[in-house]
């Protein structure tokens, strides 16, 4: 099939500034950019008004068990993300040992939700990767090698520092799994067991990331009180392995930290004048989602999901717990601190029962419930076995737009696909376009773009993508610059949004004048 884009205006994801012309396809590749003849062409696409650029990379997406429940992941295709990083936050799906599989699930679900009609005993990486090309995918996948995966299988779920003989065999693990086409290595230094970990840990890890080329994708140990030690932290690692570092949806929680600002950039200032390799990802909202579990100190999650759940049985340990959030543990992200039990919402249960807590927040949920709000957050975690997702709002727009604004950054969702989600899992890219580009002029329309595109391509290595290039893979986007805008809210977040009016993956229309393709799932699994 050759098809070919007219009358756009073509911005090729290098940041230079878009020009009109013409963008043809012939099968999966990119035929030729520029002024052509139409003719002989099997299809002529009108582009008059519209915007032609590469498909958007989302370089933080929890697709990871969501691919084999709906494996279009509309949300991503109708706001024209053609590529997805998954394995993200250190804990994903792979490498699985069997002896692990049932409190690993338990400890994925808030994140990543659950399946019970699914083949856990896929063990590597490997078998991973080729269980979701058999059952295909919407979007193009690129996996990171998770730090919590490769922690499991070496050392356990317990907490504790890795002694040597358990560190070297997590060095080989995850070279074996990286070996099996891992864009990246990847930790989350709040969720456990990767909180688990020392800095020689993480440091000695990313070692071996350097010495195969690919980046190390972190949700640092801090991003509120505690952030600018948490990234001298990161940047040390950075330092000392030689790896490069990308900071997960970077931001500063707590308006009590608002005076962090120009420090927290003077971090990324610094690690730039010494060389050191630095970039991050940004979703533009002022509200993040994770796992409600997150809420808890780290000791009460230590030797897995299991435990955790015998403890939100015992009184003393939720009257410990409850103490620690009021008071704080040095070096732990207070969620209840720095957004409050009133900007805190459920999002996201598994059982009917609990249904009537999603969209409520802790101080709703307490007075549904008749108690406490902490001891309502203890209850419904017991009840939905730790599968709770959350919303929380901790942040400023002004943080938004001078990080968006920074070199080192490039657009992600970071979106959880379950419950009632976070409105980035629909609207994140557009939201940029329109709100940040077109309404509020924080950036130039080819800078976005570059930051969608170009920019993550660069960071993780894609080397066929993220541009439009004669001979790159044809991943496309068609857009109205002057309609585009993500219309999702957090009451009512599953709302495509306007103006994106065609996406092509891999050279094939996943969706044509704005409206999804039937049964289109043109992605492919992406190998390093």
């Amino acid at each position: 099939m050759r098809r070919i884009i007219v009358n756009g205006t073509v911005i090729d994801g290098s940041g230079a500034p878009g020009r009109p012309g013409s963008v043809a396809m012939e099968g999966e590749r990119l035929l030729e950019i520029g002024d052509m003849p139409a003719d002989g062409f099997d299809e002529i696409i009108d582009a008059r008004g519209c915007t032609v650029c590469p498909g958007f990379i989302d370089t933080h997406s929890h697709s990871d068990l969501q691919v084999f429940k709906t494996p279009r992941l509309e949300p991503k295709l109708m706001q024209g993300v053609t590529t997805e990083f998954i394995g993200q936050d250190g804990i994903s799906l792979a490498p699985l040992p069997e002896e692990h599989i049932a409190p690993w699930r338990k400890n994925l679900a808030g994140l990543d939700g659950d399946k019970e009609d699914f083949n856990w005993r896929f063990r590597s990486t490997e078998n991973y990767l080729r269980m979701i090309e058999e059952n295909g995918s919407g979007t193009n996948l690129c996996y990171l090698i998770p730090h919590g995966n490769v922690r499991m299988e070496g050392k356990g779920l317990e907490s504790g520092y890795a002694a040597d003989a358990e560190l070297a065999s997590m060095r080989d693990i995850l070279a074996r799994e990286l070996d099996m086409g891992g864009f990246g290595f990847s930790t989350g230094l709040i969720y456990m067991p990767c909180a688990y970990a020392d800095t020689r840990e993480v440091t000695e890890l990313c070692r071996v990331a350097a010495g195969k080329g690919v980046p190390f994708v972190i949700h640092q140990r801090s991003e509120a009180d505690d952030i600018l030690a948490s990234m001298d932290e990161v940047i040390a690692i950075g330092r000392d392995s030689g790896v490069r570092v990308h900071f997960s949806h970077f931001k500063i929680c707590g308006k009590n930290n608002a005076a962090l600002l120009e420090p927290v950039i003077g971090k990324l200032e610094t690690a730039k004048k010494e060389g050191i390799a630095v970039s991050f990802d940004q979703y533009p909202y002022i509200a993040g989602s994770t796992m409600l579990g997150v809420l808890l100190p780290p000791w009460m999650h230590d030797g897995g999901t299991d435990r955790l759940l015998a403890r939100l049985t015992n009184p003393d340990d939720r009257q410990r717990a409850s103490r620690d959030i009021r008071n704080g543990v040095k070096g732990w992200d207070n969620f209840v601190a720095f957004a409050g039990l009133d900007g805190i919402f459920v999002t996201a249960v598994k059982t009917e029962a609990n249904r009537d807590a999603v969209g409520k927040n802790l101080a709703q949920l307490g007075e549904m419930r008749g108690k406490e709000p902490l001891e309502a957050m203890y209850d419904l975690l017991f009840q939905e076995e730790n599968a709770v997702g959350m919303v929380d709002f901790y942040g400023l727009e002004e943080h938004v737009k001078a990080f968006m604004n920074r070199p080192e950054m490039n657009v992600c969702t970071d979106g959880l696909l379950g419950g009632q989600p976070h409105p980035r899992v629909y609207g994140a890219f557009p939201r940029v376009l329109g709100k940040y580009v077109r309404e509020e002029k924080a950036m130039s329309l080819e800078a976005a773009v570059f930051k969608m595109t170009g920019r993550p391509a660069e960071v993780f290595g894609l080397k066929d993508r993220g541009r439009l290039r004669k001979g790159l893979a044809a991943d496309v986007v068609v857009f109205d610059p002057a309609v585009v805008l993500d219309k999702g809210t957090f009451t009512e977040p599953r709302q495509y949004p306007d103006g994106i009016r065609h996406v092509f993956v891999n050279g094939e229309a996943a969706v044509r004048q704005g409206e999804l393709m039937e049964g289109t799932l043109a992605g492919r699994v992406l190998r390093k």
